[in-house]
């Protein structure tokens, strides 16, 4: 059985809102890249720590929130901040050096 043709419109319609939403996401992740360097070079100048354990909690704590509140798992946003979590600090242990 193949799709009618207002299917696959309506199809093309909603993979080109993703697509702008995904660019969306690429553009809000390196401004906040942008920022945590910044954030980097800022604890690396001052010989603090790459990692803090307290904020880090907070945040995954707050994007839990935010993320039942938008109807998101909860589990999935936190996976994504610890992914970012993660490459921030590497990116901090490199400045560092």
């Amino acid at each position: 059985m193949s799709a009618s043709e207002e299917t696959i419109a309506e199809l093309e319609e909603i993979r080109s809102s993703i697509d702008n939403i995904d660019a969306a996401l690429v553009h809000i992740l390196a401004e906040r890249f942008k920022c945590t360097k910044r954030v980097g070079r800022l604890k690396a100048e001052h010989d603090m720590p790459p990692a803090d354990a307290e904020r880090e909690s907070r945040q995954i704590t707050r994007l839990r929130e935010l993320a039942t509140q938008a109807d998101l798992d909860p589990a999935f946003a936190e996976k994504f901040l610890n992914f970012i979590i993660d490459e921030v600090i590497r990116h901090h242990e490199a400045i560092r050096k």
